[in-house]
């Protein structure tokens, strides 16, 4: 029952690494910049595919 927790602690962690490496967190005191860093930590999968998640 605690794996799950712990799997999404380690899924957040890489997203942040992900988004941070990607430039997302440059800048973030706007909020379409803060909701484009938050939404690379949770679709990191797609960052590390290609797809730009940044909102415009």
């Amino acid at each position: 029952m605690r794996r799950i927790p712990l799997l999404f602690l380690i899924y957040l962690i890489v997203g942040v690494v992900v988004a941070y490496a990607e430039d997302y967190f440059d800048n973030v005191e706007r909020t379409k910049q803060l909701l484009s860093a938050v939404l690379a930590v949770l679709l990191w999968p797609l960052v590390l595919a290609g797809f730009d998640v940044k909102v415009t």
